[in-house]
């Protein structure tokens, strides 16, 4: 395409039209294709011929997503995958092979934690944590055995924010990959691609999809990188549904617009917390005295939609004020129109241990705020009258 803005990219980038001339994106439900001659199913299989093979691998409606979605991220290539684990999954056995090293922040997805530690070591691959943003914790384990590094920015749920350039540079040094997670951020807000990282790693199931209705996953990276991604979706199969592809692609065309909407709620949400007798720290990194506030402003175009705040009381307060929300939805999914609220260490972090959750910084008392597109006067009033019965 020509050189068009990401708003516009988001609509129109790798529109392909069909004889049929439709002017909203087709859905190619169907997993096989049929061909004219033996000799050209031949030629599609071997990959002599270009052309679609299989849905598994090969779809035109879940390629549209991931050529729009490439284009956003600024990358070559893209792969679409049937959820954010399955991304994952696709990125450490298509990456790692036993004897490898990764170095991971720890304050990351639960269930990525869960992942690395029960399905990736017990194939010899060696997982290291370090502390998101101690920069000299990540050159000390960062080794010649290290065929990635990975993390979270900003971090879910307590807003962690990380210098992609300067992870990158210490992995780079070391012939190392960076991959980031800036599901919270998506690419109308960071595009880690241009600050450093080698891939990046996204759950569309959040706010690319936006409005809680399917589950994606998507990694994107170089043309090279992504083959060997293909190569591993060609064999297990961890890929996503045409018609799910169909749907992000109709998340992708408000993105820029929602991720607007989602910041300017959430700082409004936090600037009231901060000041709340009855809260003890508020994590959102568009506050000005947040510790990650410069940082956030230079890599990010805006703060996002998610924020974390912790109450005195531990679980029994968190639960009381959750308990007490009339208007937020209470699900451990977030990046909805609708405004969400969890208590992460019994949810989306619930299967680490005690330990883990304290190095992780998952308090008794934190509570996960989603802030959705209703209208931010109601989301406060919510918030307000569920902790006004606290103690």
């Amino acid at each position: 395409m020509a050189d068009y803005k990401d708003a516009t990219n988001a609509i129109r980038a790798g529109i392909r039209q069909t004889q049929e001339q439709e002017n909203s994106e087709a859905i190619f439900m169907t997993s096989s294709f049929a061909y004219g001659s033996a000799e050209e199913a031949a030629g599609k299989f071997s990959g002599e011929e270009e052309g679609n093979v299989y849905s598994r691998f090969t779809n035109p409606t879940v390629e549209l997503f991931e050529k729009r979605l490439a284009t956003l991220e600024k990358g070559e290539a893209a792969i679409a995958t049937s959820s954010g684990m399955a991304a994952l999954m696709t990125l450490a056995y298509s990456l790692l092979s036993a004897g490898d090293r990764v170095v991971c922040s720890r304050n990351i997805f639960g269930s990525t934690v869960k992942f690395f530690n029960t399905y990736t070591t017990k194939f010899g691959v060696e997982v290291v944590y370090v502390d998101a943003t101690d920069y000299a914790a990540w050159e000390e384990a960062i080794n010649e055995n290290t065929r990635f590094c990975y993390f979270e920015t900003p971090s879910n749920p307590l807003y962690e924010v990380v210098d992609v350039a300067r992870v990158a540079e210490l992995a780079h040094a070391k012939g190392a990959l960076l991959c980031v997670d800036t599901v919270l951020a998506t690419p109308a807000l960071q595009n880690p691609l241009t600050q450093g990282a080698d891939i990046v790693m996204q759950s569309a199931t959040k706010f690319i999809d936006g409005q809680g209705r399917c589950l994606g996953g998507a990694l994107i990276a170089s043309q090279e990188i992504v083959d060997v991604f293909t190569a591993f979706m060609r064999s297990a199969g961890p890929c996503m549904s045409p018609f799910n592809a169909w749907v992000l692609l109709n998340g992708l065309e408000t993105l820029s617009l929602r991720m607007a909407a989602h910041s300017a709620n959430a700082l409004k949400l936090a600037t009231y917390l901060e000041a709340h007798p009855k809260v003890i720290k508020v994590n959102y990194g568009g506050l000005p005295n947040h510790k990650y506030h410069e940082l956030a402003k230079k890599q990010q175009k805006d703060f996002g939609g998610l924020l974390s705040f912790e109450v005195e009381g531990g679980r029994k307060a968190a639960w009381s004020v959750i308990n007490a929300t009339k208007l937020m939805s209470i699900t451990g999914n977030l990046g909805d129109t609708k405004t969400l609220v969890t208590h992460p260490a019994t949810t989306t972090h619930g299967r680490l241990t005690d330990e883990e959750k304290a190095k992780a910084g998952i308090a008794e008392g934190l509570i996960r705020v989603s802030v959705g597109l209703e209208d931010i006067d109601d989301i406060i009033a919510d918030v307000e009258a569920a902790l006004a019965q606290l103690f």
